[in-house]
């Protein structure tokens, strides 16, 4: 009986010790085999275009004479044990217009049953990537030709979307999803600091001005055998360390190809976070945009050599616009003034928009604004929020949610810039009279802008708590 007892105890210190080795391994990141209730599903598509498709951005004709590297779109499928289903789709572009995202929502719902909530589609804000439909319209010259490309672009754009997302719900399998938090300071709060005194005030080592937020989240994606194979990583920053016209990513396209190459077969896809108000300085050379991507690279490669934190189980999504009143919304007499201006962007877009008057269109005092909120298990929160949001966003939603909360910019629509009320106050080109800019019938938000996106981003957040309860 005393031996049966040994034998026993022996046993039983042995699994224990087998046991505590698994999960030691499982910790450190080392292969192993281990049950999972995630799914995820990984897919891409090259999106630089073959046509003489204009550069988007700069309120300027920049037709493209080259590359530095291919661009891509790309799509992550996630689906918990419940069968709940998110797919997030980040991509190279500098602007995707409502008129074209609207298309793929209404296209993902009827082929493959995912309702709005459960699309997100993001952009980097490239501007060294192709104009898309009507985003930023009136930036640029008037060209039949042009438009004409444009449209032909867009529409196959719209195809590849819906594609790639079939194609990213087709290839999902067990996964392991982590998460962790690195940090990188090439953002510079454009607000508070002249492009042209940066090289001077960083050779005196003196410290630069204005709120920034130098977080670069990580989520990884990796396999029940232990193999990685998807990275999804963010920072706040625009995307202009280049103006020529060369078809690039800039310095997000720089970080994932580095990733890739370091990780063979991974998949590194970038969320701009709340970057409107934030430029990579100093800029205009493509050594300081490989400088910036490498920076970027290297800030995830850290995560990824520490211990990350699993996500535990459960998906949950919500979804609404809210209507964001404009201060004013422009008159016939306001279109005919401007029609002086010597701004060629506001003369363009005031003889347009008189002709939608003369034709009886009436303009609409509000902007349906899209809103996101992804919960993934309890450890992470995923706040969407539509064009070119500041950043003082994301570091509002980060105090009040908590660790592991990511605000991510430049999603769904690129409507304009998208002032907080301190910068609304401040006026200047992000929260001032400028969304004639963006094709919008009016030159200012109203006062309550933060207010009314706070509050709706308030009722999502517990929407998707009380669905994952």
């Amino acid at each position: 009986m005393k031996k049966l007892t040994a034998n026993l105890e022996s046993s039983a210190r042995l699994a224990l010790w087998f046991c505590l080795l698994t999960v030691g391994l499982f910790h450190f990141g080392q292969p192993e085999i281990y049950a999972t209730q995630w799914k995820a599903g990984i897919a891409k598509a090259i999106i630089t275009p073959q046509t003489g498709v204009w550069l988007a951005g700069y309120g300027s004709k920049r037709l493209p004479d080259g590359k530095l590297h291919e661009i891509w779109m790309k799509a992550l499928a996630l689906e918990d044990d419940k069968g709940h289903r998110a797919v997030l789709i980040t991509s190279d572009f500098q602007g995707v217009p409502r008129s074209m995202s609207d298309r793929v929502f209404a296209e993902v719902k009827q082929k493959y049953q995912l309702n709005r909530q459960q699309v997100m589609f993001t952009f980097s804000h490239n501007h060294c990537g192709p104009r898309l439909g009507d985003d930023l319209y009136d930036y640029y010259p008037v060209d039949p030709m042009q438009v004409r490309l444009v449209n032909e672009y867009t529409d196959r754009m719209v195809v590849k979307t819906v594609e790639m997302v079939g194609e990213s719900l087709k290839n999902l399998a067990p996964a392991r999803l982590q998460l962790g938090t690195g940090h990188t300071t090439f953002a510079v709060n454009r607000r508070n600091n002249r492009e042209a005194d940066i090289p001077n005030l960083l050779k005196a080592g003196k410290e630069l001005v204005g709120p920034v937020d130098h977080d670069v989240p990580v989520m990884t994606v990796t396999r029940p055998d232990g193999k990685l194979d998807a990275v999804l990583f963010g920072y706040a920053c625009h995307p202009t360390t280049l103006s020529f016209t060369k078809v690039c990513g800039d310095y997000p396209g720089f970080a994932q190809l580095e990733l890739e190459q370091k990780h063979p077969g991974v998949t590194a896809m970038f969320v701009n976070t709340c970057g409107g108000d934030q430029n990579p300085l100093p800029r205009r050379k493509v050594e300081l945009c490989e400088k910036y991507g490498h920076m970027l690279a290297v800030a995830v490669e850290e995560v990824l050599q520490k211990p990350l934190q699993p996500i535990s189980d459960g998906l949950s999504t919500a979804f609404e616009y809210v209507d964001l009143p404009y201060l004013k919304t422009v008159t016939r007499a306001d279109l005919e003034a401007d029609l002086k201006s010597n701004s060629a962007i506001k003369k363009r877009w005031a003889e347009r928009l008189l002709k939608k008057l003369d034709a009886g269109e009436k303009f609409p005092s509000a902007y349906p604004y899209p809103l996101h909120a992804w919960r993934l298990g309890s450890e992470m929160l995923m706040i969407g929020m539509g064009a070119e949001t500041v950043v003082d966003y994301a570091l509002k939603f980060k105090r009040e949610f908590g660790p592991g909360t990511w605000v991510c910019g430049y999603a769904d629509d690129m409507i304009s810039y998208i002032p907080s009320r301190r910068v609304w106050l401040e006026g200047g080109y992000e929260g001032g009279y400028n969304l004639y800019e963006y094709g919008r019938p009016a030159y200012r938000w109203g006062p309550d802008t933060e207010t009314l996106i706070s509050n709706s981003v308030g009722k999502l957040v517990k929407q998707v708590e009380r669905k994952s309860d």
